[in-house]
Formats: structure tokens, C-alpha cells, sequence
């Protein structure tokens, strides 16, 4: 006998393949979604594939997906008895989670609380040391320059100048010197109050070869919480993920329990219930690792998790919410083969990963065992510039590292974007890079090896035009005005038979 849904109806506060990620999550329970959207969003995915949908306000996130008084009239008016925040805009806002309880809904995410204890980087520190959890060496509480480069030269250069109140790689610096600190001060904080509306930074050593590692957590209401193993999140650029794994090649039996065993800790320590994420540092050098920050939220590579593990963790949110059980104990999970996922953003790595805009006039996803594809657009869809440019995430699964990084390799090369340029070819340099390969990337090999793995610049769509029409218009040196002149180039993208596209990138 099945049970009954636990919910009739939740509000989605969010948009692209998030968004569709839940309301996906929401049919599978027998529950109705509602998406929400603003009005550069009124032909998006997620409106289209949502039970229902209701007008925010205007293209701006302000006056829509971060608007918290609009998104809980909407929630009143469709009559939803729970909100998912998804990830970013509001889904770590703990003004927002005690809004939608004091209106009587249901916050599927953490406990208010134990998201302003997590949000607050320098307050969170202290709850790690307390809890037993191994921080990095930093100083919080600083209040002007000489208090900074004290505290550096207490730690030691190099160190990172870090927000206080958010995560993401916003309002982050790092100081190699103490020439630099007035400029990473000033900067990190104008980015740390623009970004979350407090400029309070903290100062912690800079790890120059450490791995990012960070472990899934999930907990009920119940007082079971337990982790579902790491991610291996070290290929990044300027803090921002771009490939994550699991397992993570530089975790050994031993490494993985003790730091599993640390992020539960963590957790349990600020009274953590649903799906969050605790990160670490790990000092390749040493063997030593570090709480670095929990997100206190699902994921945007979660899918990585559940390939190896087997679970809906979107499920698995909305149904704890509810109060039920999550039935596992940790001695139940186990990981299963390998999982990559690379997330495909309408940018142009030949320009500093500009943000690229306009209409997708061509969208081929790749199909094949082991291969999933969470998107938030398709043929047809508009990329603004109001929002995050990430287009979609490409997850791969097999029995081996090797046959995983192989499969994404298989499927980057079968996708098709027309309209925008991506980041695909980026991609694919860096899983053919035999660093990436040996499992040997660190946060800053990335920025290292660049030049390498950026494409050179694609030439303009009306340069691409006239040189064709030009080509086709030169004659050849079969022709009757002499054989000495000119004929078409035989290595022209135009006459070759090979399936050559215009932003072939993208």
C-alpha cells in the first residue's frame, strides 16, 4: 500500500533546471508543483513543466525570486502548503525560512536557526572548534588595515581575506604579500556588501595546495543524521566549481570516515535537519584537512551523490519535511562506481568567461546509459543576463573513474547549442588534461594551466558569413581564367564534410 503524498501542493521558489529538478521530484510524490517567475522568465522550462505558475513581478531577482513578500502571497494564493527554496537567491536566507513559517507553511531546508549559525563564516568557526571539528588557522573580529596584516603576519602569508557572512567565492581574496592587503580589503569588502549585505571580513591561512572536499549530509526530524560520503570539488575557477566527483580520488577508507565523521559533528552541532553540505579543505601536503563553510541547502551537484548512493535527495527533502524517517543508518549506504558531473554555462572562455545572452535556436542533449542531463532550458529559450548563466549540468555514471570521465567525454562531444556560446569545449580540455586524468587538480590548477585549456576566440558570425560568401564566390584552379589563381581553401570549416556548426563551442 503506498502512502499518501506528503504535501498536496509546493511552491517552488526558483527557476531553470532547479526548479524543474524539484517539480520533477514533486509528480514522482504525487504532489502539484508551482513554479514561480518573473517576467523575463514567462517562456522558461520550468514554467512550462510546472503544475501551475504564477507571475513574481519584473526580470529583476529583487522584484521577484527575492522578493520574500511576493513569493509568500503567491504560496497563499495557489494555496501551497510548503515552500522549496531550491538553491541560491532565498534558499539560505533564515529572514525568509521564519517568514514562511510564520505564515503556516512548511520550509522544506534547515531549521532557521541553524542556518544563521552556518551563515555567519566567523560565528560558524566557533561553533566548529567547539564541536571538535579541525578549523584553518584564522582571525576573526577585524576591524581596520593594521588589524589585518597583523593577523596575516600572525598566520603567515599567503592568506585569504573572506567574507564573513556569505560563501560561493564571493568577497574572497587572496594576499600574497602585505603590499596587496589595503586593495583585497577594500575589494573583498565592496564584493561581500554587495553580495550579502555585510562587509565583514575574516582572515584565514591560504592553502596553496588543498583540495576542496565536501560531504553530504541529510538529517529527519527524528534525530537521525548521517552523511551520504564527498564530492570531490577542487576543479574550480576563482572559487566557482566546474567538475565535481564522487568518490574524490584523494580519499583513502581511513581519510573518508574520519572526515565524514567530522562533518556529522558539524551538523549535529547547530541541530541540522534536511539535505546540507559541509566543506573541507584538505592539504594535499600534510593529509591534514579543515572545515571551510557548510551550505545549508541542496546542492547544485547533488546529482553526483545520488548516482553513487541510489537515493533522491529532492525526495528525500520534501518527505523529512513532512516528518517522516529517513529509514537509512550510515552502516546501510554505500557508494556504487563513480560520478562526474561538468556544469555547462553560457560563457566564453575566450574572453574571461564572459556571460553569454540571446536565444538558444539549437539545443541536442546526449543520450546513453550512465548519462543524465539536468537543464533548465531547450530549443527556443531565452539566456538573460538577470540570472546565473549555468544552462545545465551533465552527469555521468560508471564503474570506474576512467570509464566515467570517458562517458562524459562521449556525451560533451554529442550535445548541440546553437545561439549562445558555452563552456563545452572548455570541458573537454580539462577532462582530456592528464593532471585531471591522474586525479591530481588542486583549487588553483585551474588558474595554472589556463592558457591550455582555453579555445581561441571564436571569429564573429558576420566574419564567418563573408568569408564564406567570399570562398564560394573565388574560382577555382580548374577553371578557364588560369590555374594560377587562388582557388578555396581546402581546410575551410565550409568545405569540410565533418560536421563543423556555427559556435561550434556553443
Amino acid at each position: 500500500m503506498s502512502l499518501p503524498p506528503p504535501f498536496a501542493k509546493i511552491l517552488i521558489a526558483n527557476r531553470g533546471e532547479i526548479a524543474i529538478r524539484i517539480a520533477r521530484a514533486c509528480r514522482e510524490l504525487g504532489i502539484c508543483s508551482v513554479a514561480v517567475y518573473s517576467e523575463a522568465d514567462k517562456d522558461a522550462l520550468h514554467v512550462r513543466l510546472a503544475d501551475e505558475a504564477l507571475l513574481l513581478g519584473a526580470s529583476a531577482p529583487s522584484e521577484s525570486y527575492l522578493n520574500i513578500e511576493k513569493i509568500i502571497s503567491a504560496a497563499r494564493q495557489c494555496g501551497a502548503q510548503a515552500i522549496h527554496p531550491g538553491y541560491g537567491f532565498l534558499s539560505e536566507n533564515a529572514r525568509f525560512v521564519a517568514a514562511v513559517e510564520e505564515s503556516g507553511l512548511t520550509f522544506i531546508g534547515p531549521p532557521a536557526a541553524a542556518i544563521r549559525a552556518m551563515g555567519d563564516k566567523a560565528e560558524s568557526k566557533i561553533s566548529m572548534k567547539a564541536a571538535g571539528v579541525p578549523t584553518i588557522p584564522g582571525v576573526e573580529g577585524l576591524t581596520d588595515l593594521a588589524s589585518y596584516c597583523a593577523a596575516a603576519d600572525l598566520i603567515g602569508y599567503p592568506v585569504l581575506v573572506k567574507a564573513a557572512a556569505g560563501g560561493g567565492g564571493k568577497g574572497m581574496r587572496v594576499v600574497y604579500t602585505p603590499p596587496q592587503m589595503a586593495e583585497a580589503v577594500e575589494s573583498a569588502g565592496r564584493e561581500a556588501l554587495n553580495a550579502f549585505g555585510d562587509e565583514r571580513l575574516l582572515v584565514e591561512k591560504y592553502l596553496e595546495q588543498a583540495h576542496h572536499i565536501e560531504f553530504q549530509v541529510f538529517g529527519d526530524r527524528h534525530g537521525n543524521l548521517l552523511h551520504l560520503f564527498e564530492r570531490e570539488c577542487s576543479t574550480q575557477r576563482r572559487h566557482q566549481k566546474i567538475i565535481e566527483e564522487s568518490p574524490s580520488p584523494m580519499l583513502n577508507a581511513d581519510l573518508r570516515e574520519k572526515m565524514g565523521a567530522a562533518a556529522v559533528a558539524a551538523a549535529r552541532a547547530v541541530g541540522y535537519t534536511n539535505a546540507g553540505t559541509v566543506e573541507f579543505i584538505l592539504d594535499s601536503r600534510t593529509g591534514e584537512f579543515y572545515f571551510l563553510e557548510m551550505n545549508t541547502r541542496l546542492q547544485v551537484e547533488h546529482p553526483v551523490t545520488e548516482m553513487v548512493v541510489g537515493l533522491d535527495l529532492a525526495q528525500w527533502q520534501i518527505r523529512v519535511a513532512a516528518g517522516e524517517r529517513f529509514p537509512y543508518s550510515q552502516e546501510m549506504l554505500t557508494q556504487r562506481g563513480h560520478a562526474i558531473e561538468c556544469r555547462i554555462y553560457a560563457e566564453d572562455a575566450a574572453t574571461g568567461f564572459l556571460p553569454s545572452t540571446g536565444q538558444i535556436m539549437r539545443w541536442v542533449e546526449p543520450h546513453g546509459p550512465g548519462i543524465r542531463l539536468d537543464s533548465g532550458v531547450t530549443t527556443g529559450s531565452q539566456v538573460s543576463h538577470f540570472y546565473d548563466p549555468l544552462l545545465a549540468k551533465l552527469i555521468t555514471h560508471a564503474e570506474t573513474r576512467e570509464t566515467a570521465i570517458g562517458r562524459m567525454q562521449n556525451a560533451l562531444r554529442e550535445m548541440v547549442v546553437h545561439g549562445v556560446i558555452t563552456n563545452l569545449d572548455f570541458l573537454q580540455a580539462v577532462l582530456a588534461h592528464p593532471d585531471f586524468k591522474a586525479g591530481n587538480v588542486t583549487t588553483r590548477w585551474v588558474e595554472s594551466v589556463l592558457e591550455s585549456l582555453s579555445p581561441p576566440a571564436e571569429p564573429a558570425l558576420e566574419a564567418l558569413i563573408a568569408t564564406a560568401l567570399a570562398e564560394n564566390s573565388l574560382p577555382t584552379q580548374q577553371n578557364s581564367i588560369g590555374p594560377d589563381l587562388p582557388g578555396p581553401d581546402p581546410y575551410s570549416p565550409w568545405k569540410q564534410p565533418n560536421g563543423f556548426r556555427l559556435s561550434s563551442r556553443g
